[in-house]
């Protein structure tokens, strides 16, 4: 099978296809053909080890994972004898977590990692939603603890993380203000928005509006600006952006949430089966709807990961993946 491989750290180019061996599912593992995988931010990082402190978990010297990947939707091809959740032919989708692999043909996973796909979108719109749907969902309905009729910002509203929070915060029936740039204004009221604001032309903080939830995916706040937008009793958290802004979500924001009412931190994702599902039920209630910028063949991994790196994609950046083999009447 082909496969993107990484052995040591290094400019993008330091990727190579290979051709490798296809692999063999345990008693307790799953054989996917994988038909589509997505862009994360520690793909970059299993490439380039940066930032240095992104190594703790890619790996100190050399990269862990051989394959990159996390991302995935695809088709089951074989089960392992103790699988019993899944059967040969179910079209799944998930994320391998810490695990690698899915910027291939195949790959071998536990099931917990994976959900049956939901049933209205493609493979591509299915591989962009495990990681950061996710991460949105955590941090709005587990850190945020959102409610119906809250205001909430969501800055950095037209990445991946983002366009997901937009949507799913407005399943949970809050007011909804997307905090982009110029030209993704209208991409993020097309996602159900109820308020854009360009940050090239008015700062969210001065406008006097007050949030009961900020959300902040991307770019670079002070964590006093956001502090100064939230209602009295507000909530903010931070899930990326600048080094800056994740290190004062983590180490001012415990210290400033002690001394007064408002709630201030930041998270990481959890990807969990359960997760999986409430996802996939949302997407086929038509609540949520993956934004795709840019497919590219797993040819052009380096380009899609450049691409990616440049920091102004609009939703997800998908790997599209081919297989020769292909039977009449499938539809990929």
């Amino acid at each position: 099978m082909k496969a993107i491989v990484n052995t040591k750290y290094g400019p993008l180019d330091v990727l190579k296809l290979e051709e490798i061996q296809k692999p063999t599912p345990g008693d307790d593992e799953i054989l996917v053909e994988i038909h589509a995988s997505s862009v994360n931010f520690r793909d970059l990082a299993n490439v380039t080890g940066k930032p240095f402190v992104a190594r703790l978990w890619t790996g100190l010297l050399k990269p862990k994972a051989k394959i990159l990947g996390c991302d995935l939707a695809g088709r089951v091809e074989a089960v392992g004898r103790n699988v019993r959740q899944f059967q040969a032919s179910d079209e799944v989708f998930g994320n391998l977590d810490l695990g690698h692999g899915a910027f291939a043909e195949y790959v071998c996973v536990p099931e917990n990692v994976l959900a049956l796909k939901p049933a209205n979108i493609s493979f591509e719109e299915a591989a962009a939603v495990a990681e950061v749907a996710s991460v949105a969902l955590q941090a709005l309905r587990d850190y945020g603890q959102i409610q119906t009729g809250q205001k909430v910002l969501i800055y950095g509203a037209s990445g991946g993380i983002g366009t997901f929070a937009v949507q799913i915060a407005k399943s949970f029936g809050a007011e909804v203000t997307g905090v982009c740039s110029t030209r993704n204004l209208d991409m993020v009221r097309s996602i159900g928005a109820d308020h854009v604001i360009d940050y090239t032309q008015e700062d969210f903080t001065q406008n006097g509006q007050r949030y009961d939830l900020i959300l902040a995916t991307a770019g670079y706040r002070s964590i006093f600006d956001y502090k100064r937008a939230l209602s009295p009793k507000g909530i903010y958290v931070s899930t990326g952006g600048s080094l800056a802004q994740t290190f004062q979500a983590g180490l001012l924001g415990p210290w400033i949430s002690i001394i007064g009412s408002k709630k201030l931190g930041n998270m990481t994702g959890n990807i969990n089966q359960k997760d999986l599902v409430f996802m996939k039920e949302l997407i086929e209630a038509g609540k949520v709807k993956p934004v795709i910028d840019r497919r590219y063949p797993l040819s052009e991994v380096v380009e899609a990961l450049r691409y990616y790196g440049e920091g102004h994609s609009q939703g997800k950046v998908v790997i599209t993946v081919e297989h020769n083999n292909k039977k009449e009447g499938v539809k990929l």
